[in-house]
């Protein structure tokens, strides 16, 4: 049964929300090679607030690589449209992309390899980008940068690795720098593609860690997309992708009972499209057996989904 209210709940995070950081509405993106068409995103919607923390899981092939890459502003989709922090990314000029992959996004890679020039220290890494904009140019503005890298590897816990190269730095040290970097021209959006990707599991805990603090501490609209559903233990919201769409989303919050003792609760809503389309959690398939058609029936509060028995009788 899928209680109507909770339902509309969740539309509504996903549906109409003007304020979102990130908008996406009936996203498509087809590649196609040597005549072969594939579908990677097939109308998905999403909505993240501002200073929202979302992780967006799905298996591999689900579409979540490539919405991040859209989002990112290094692709661009077939179809449908994407907003985020009020650009729009399907009208972007190549001067405009350059701006925004500068100062609107951060980005970073799973690879630490991709993050980080080998060359450089931390503190230098992060400078790079600050000596690279039009900031740097301005008077007084060594001290800024100075101030500001100081700043990020503080916040990052990586201060005491500043003149370390990233050959002399642990996984969990050079993708906790990357996020510094990320971080060094301000964005308003922070994108992870799969950041924990190369790290063991306490190592991983730290970084997912690292990224909330950030969060929490700046306020960073912040999207990681990964194929762990661990991470999404470390978030209040996640976001399932499924065949390139949008499929259920895991709501997590504390609730503090009369006695003063704390709860963590957990709840599964399916995900409503603009044209009524939703999708099962698979393990609710399987357990009901559900396969090609289902019964539908429409009551005061809830839709109620039934396997169809017609055949058996």
């Amino acid at each position: 049964m899928i209680d109507t209210d909770e339902r509309a709940g969740v539309a509504g995070r996903t549906e109409g929300r003007d304020a979102d950081e990130i908008r996406c509405r009936g996203l498509v993106r087809i590649f196609a090679t040597d005549g072969i068409e594939v579908q990677a995103l097939q109308g998905l919607d999403l909505g993240v607030g501002r200073s929202e923390l979302v992780a967006v899981v799905g298996a591999s092939g689900s579409g979540k690589s490539t919405l991040l890459n859209i989002l990112s502003g290094m692709d661009t989709p077939t179809a449908g449209s994407a907003v985020v922090a009020g650009t729009d990314l399907l009208t972007m000029s190549p001067r405009d992309r350059v701006r925004y992959q500068r100062s609107t996004v951060g980005f970073v890679w799973q690879q630490t390899s991709r993050n980080l020039l080998p060359y450089l220290t931390a503190a230098e890494n992060v400078r790079l980008p600050l000596e690279i904009s039009r900031a740097g140019a301005r008077a007084g503005a060594r001290a800024r940068r100075d101030a500001r890298v100081a700043e990020l590897l503080d916040l990052l816990e990586v201060s005491a690795v500043a003149e370390r190269r990233p050959d002399q730095m642990s996984g969990g040290q050079q993708q906790r720098v990357a996020i510094a970097v990320a971080m060094a021209g301000g964005p308003r959006v922070l994108l992870a593609d799969e950041p924990t990707g190369e790290l063991d599991e306490a190592t991983s805990v730290e970084v997912l860690e690292a990224l909330r603090a950030v969060n929490e501490a700046t306020g960073v609209t912040t999207l990681l997309v990964t194929h762990d559903p661990t991470v999404s233990e470390h978030v209040a919201r996640t976001v399932q992708i499924r065949d390139g769409r949008t499929s259920t989303e895991v709501l997590r919050r504390v609730e503090v009972d009369s006695d003063g003792a704390q709860r963590h609760v957990a709840e599964e809503f399916a995900v409503l499209d603009r044209v009524g389309r939703l999708q099962l959690p698979s393990d609710f398939v399987e357990a009901l057996d559900l396969r090609e058609r289902v019964r539908l029936a429409l009551e005061p509060d809830r839709v109620e989904v039934r396997p169809d028995r017609t055949e058996e009788r």
